[in-house]
Protein backbone atom coordinates (compact mmCIF):
# COMPACT_ATOMS: atom_id res chain seq x y z
CA UNK A 1 0.00 0.00 0.00
CA UNK A 2 2.54 2.33 1.48
CA UNK A 3 6.41 2.49 0.08
CA UNK A 4 8.22 3.49 3.32
CA UNK A 5 11.67 4.04 3.56
CA UNK A 6 13.15 2.77 6.53
CA UNK A 7 16.22 3.84 6.14
CA UNK A 8 15.33 7.25 5.66
CA UNK A 9 13.46 7.65 8.80
CA UNK A 10 15.63 5.92 10.73
CA UNK A 11 18.49 8.36 9.64
CA UNK A 12 15.89 11.27 10.90
CA UNK A 13 15.46 9.56 14.30
CA UNK A 14 18.96 9.14 15.04
CA UNK A 15 19.67 12.66 13.82
CA UNK A 16 16.90 14.09 15.41
CA UNK A 17 15.79 12.41 18.28
CA UNK A 18 18.84 9.78 19.82
CA UNK A 19 21.65 12.55 18.94
CA UNK A 20 20.72 14.82 21.05
CA UNK A 21 19.62 12.44 24.00
CA UNK A 22 23.09 11.17 23.75
CA UNK A 23 24.94 14.32 24.20
CA UNK A 24 22.65 15.58 27.06
CA UNK A 25 23.32 12.58 28.91
CA UNK A 26 26.94 12.31 28.08
CA UNK A 27 27.21 16.22 29.26
CA UNK A 28 25.42 15.71 32.77
CA UNK A 29 27.59 12.50 33.14
CA UNK A 30 30.82 14.44 32.86
CA UNK A 31 29.40 17.42 34.89
CA UNK A 32 28.08 15.41 37.78
CA UNK A 33 31.64 13.34 37.47
CA UNK A 34 33.20 16.39 37.70
CA UNK A 35 30.81 17.69 40.65
CA UNK A 36 31.50 14.05 42.57
CA UNK A 37 35.62 14.92 41.99
CA UNK A 38 35.48 18.70 43.49
CA UNK A 39 33.49 17.21 46.65
CA UNK A 40 36.20 14.77 47.39
CA UNK A 41 38.91 17.30 46.47
CA UNK A 42 37.22 19.05 49.49
CA UNK A 43 36.45 16.09 51.71
CA UNK A 44 40.28 15.08 51.56
CA UNK A 45 41.42 19.11 52.15
CA UNK A 46 39.21 19.10 55.21
CA UNK A 47 40.17 15.44 56.99
CA UNK A 48 44.07 16.79 56.43
CA UNK A 49 43.70 20.39 57.81
CA UNK A 50 40.70 20.87 59.70
CA UNK A 51 41.79 24.87 59.92
CA UNK A 52 41.57 25.20 55.98
CA UNK A 53 38.94 27.78 54.67
CA UNK A 54 36.22 26.37 52.62
CA UNK A 55 35.17 28.77 50.65
CA UNK A 56 38.96 30.53 49.36
CA UNK A 57 39.39 26.75 48.39
CA UNK A 58 36.15 26.90 46.42
CA UNK A 59 36.94 30.08 45.12
CA UNK A 60 40.33 28.55 44.06
CA UNK A 61 39.08 25.32 42.79
CA UNK A 62 36.24 27.32 40.53
CA UNK A 63 37.32 28.06 36.69
CA UNK A 64 37.41 31.79 36.45
CA UNK A 65 34.32 33.00 34.74
CA UNK A 66 34.97 34.11 31.03
CA UNK A 67 34.65 38.16 31.22
CA UNK A 68 31.63 39.90 29.37
CA UNK A 69 33.72 40.97 26.55
CA UNK A 70 35.16 37.47 25.86
CA UNK A 71 31.54 36.38 25.48
CA UNK A 72 30.79 38.83 23.48
CA UNK A 73 33.83 38.01 20.94
CA UNK A 74 32.72 34.45 21.03
CA UNK A 75 29.26 35.03 19.75
CA UNK A 76 31.17 37.08 16.87
CA UNK A 77 33.39 34.87 16.01
CA UNK A 78 30.78 32.20 15.25
CA UNK A 79 28.55 35.03 13.99
CA UNK A 80 31.58 35.33 11.34
CA UNK A 81 32.15 31.03 11.22
CA UNK A 82 28.43 30.53 10.68
CA UNK A 83 27.86 33.51 7.92
CA UNK A 84 30.82 32.64 6.19
CA UNK A 85 29.67 28.02 5.81
CA UNK A 86 25.68 30.15 4.82
CA UNK A 87 27.46 32.09 1.98
CA UNK A 88 29.45 29.02 0.94
CA UNK A 89 26.65 26.97 1.10
CA UNK A 90 24.78 29.63 -1.17
CA UNK A 91 27.70 30.00 -4.07
CA UNK A 92 27.58 25.83 -4.53
CA UNK A 93 23.98 26.37 -4.60
CA UNK A 94 24.17 29.02 -7.29
CA UNK A 95 26.93 27.06 -9.25
CA UNK A 96 24.76 24.09 -9.41
CA UNK A 97 21.70 25.99 -9.67
CA UNK A 98 21.32 24.16 -13.40
CA UNK A 99 21.46 20.81 -11.62
CA UNK A 100 18.78 20.73 -9.86
CA UNK A 101 16.33 19.71 -12.76
CA UNK A 102 17.80 16.39 -13.06
CA UNK A 103 15.26 13.62 -11.02
CA UNK A 104 16.33 12.66 -7.60
CA UNK A 105 18.53 15.80 -7.45
CA UNK A 106 15.54 18.40 -5.74
CA UNK A 107 15.68 16.84 -2.38
CA UNK A 108 19.58 17.44 -2.35
CA UNK A 109 19.12 21.46 -3.84
CA UNK A 110 16.58 21.90 -1.32
CA UNK A 111 18.28 19.99 1.67
CA UNK A 112 21.08 22.43 0.96
CA UNK A 113 18.82 25.17 0.32
CA UNK A 114 17.29 24.71 3.83
CA UNK A 115 21.19 24.46 5.69
CA UNK A 116 21.97 27.82 3.87
CA UNK A 117 19.64 29.71 4.85
CA UNK A 118 19.96 28.29 8.79
CA UNK A 119 23.50 29.02 8.89
CA UNK A 120 23.53 32.37 7.64
CA UNK A 121 20.68 33.06 9.98
CA UNK A 122 22.30 31.58 12.66
CA UNK A 123 25.43 33.90 11.76
CA UNK A 124 23.79 36.69 11.15
CA UNK A 125 22.24 36.61 14.85
CA UNK A 126 25.20 36.21 16.47
CA UNK A 127 26.32 39.39 14.91
CA UNK A 128 23.13 41.55 15.82
CA UNK A 129 23.86 39.50 19.53
CA UNK A 130 27.12 41.11 19.47
CA UNK A 131 27.00 44.39 18.75
CA UNK A 132 23.50 45.15 20.81
CA UNK A 133 25.31 43.49 23.83
CA UNK A 134 28.21 45.81 23.06
CA UNK A 135 25.74 48.41 23.13
CA UNK A 136 23.97 47.23 25.90
CA UNK A 137 27.03 45.82 28.54
CA UNK A 138 29.77 48.47 27.90
CA UNK A 139 29.03 50.08 31.74
CA UNK A 140 29.09 46.38 32.84
CA UNK A 141 32.08 45.64 30.53
CA UNK A 142 34.46 48.79 31.90
CA UNK A 143 33.59 48.34 35.31
CA UNK A 144 34.94 44.73 35.00
CA UNK A 145 37.91 45.83 33.15
CA UNK A 146 38.12 48.43 36.31
CA UNK A 147 37.66 45.63 38.90
CA UNK A 148 40.67 43.56 37.07
CA UNK A 149 43.07 46.52 37.16
CA UNK A 150 42.59 47.02 40.78
CA UNK A 151 42.52 43.41 41.80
Amino acid sequence: MYNIDITGIAIVLGTAVILPITIVFLSLRRKMQSEKNRKEIILAALEKNADIDIEELVKKMNKPEKLLKEKLLKKLMWGCIFTIIGIGLLLIEIMTFDYRHIPGKEDVWLFTGIWTFTAFGLGISFIINYFVGKKMLSKEMEAEEQNLRQE
